[in-house]
């Protein structure tokens, strides 16, 4: 008779499973270090990934691009002035934490040189170790 497990915690096996490995695309970025994404800086990643893309590949748009990270963290904040024993403060934003080995982004359609241009100018827009995988 098999048993059946329990789970108690709140986030789905979508997000437990491993996310090292590339299924949408041909090349990846994949990080190497620990580090927290707030919700505005994915946003701002994904506008400059995209901007870049568009003049990469000379404003043709039949590249593909998959954001894999999915915010499952949210950050609350209360006023300095507050005293303690208030109870928590309000949200001010959702972030995500990135491990080692997690694939934050997939490209297809798109040659090695561009990709390599396009790895070269997020390298130096995000604040952590990220290496480029085939």
């Amino acid at each position: 008779m098999l048993k059946k497990k329990k789970t108690h915690n709140k986030y789905s096996l979508k997000l437990k499973q491993s996310n090292h490995i590339l299924k949408y695309g041909r090349f990846g970025i994949k990080s190497l270090a620990f580090s927290r994404i707030t919700e505005s800086q994915l946003n701002a990643l994904r506008w400059i990934i995209l901007k870049r893309l568009k003049l990469v590949t000379n404003n043709k748009k039949n590249f593909r691009f998959w954001i894999l990270l999915s915010m499952n963290l949210t950050l609350t904040k209360f006023n300095i002035e507050s005293r303690m024993g208030k109870g928590k403060g309000a949200v001010y934003t959702h972030a995500v934490y990135v491990k080692p080995g997690m694939i934050l982004f997939e490209f297809d359609n798109l040659t090695e040189q561009q990709i390599k241009n396009l790895f070269d100018y997020i390298f130096k827009k995000i604040a952590f170790k990220i290496k480029l995988i085939k």
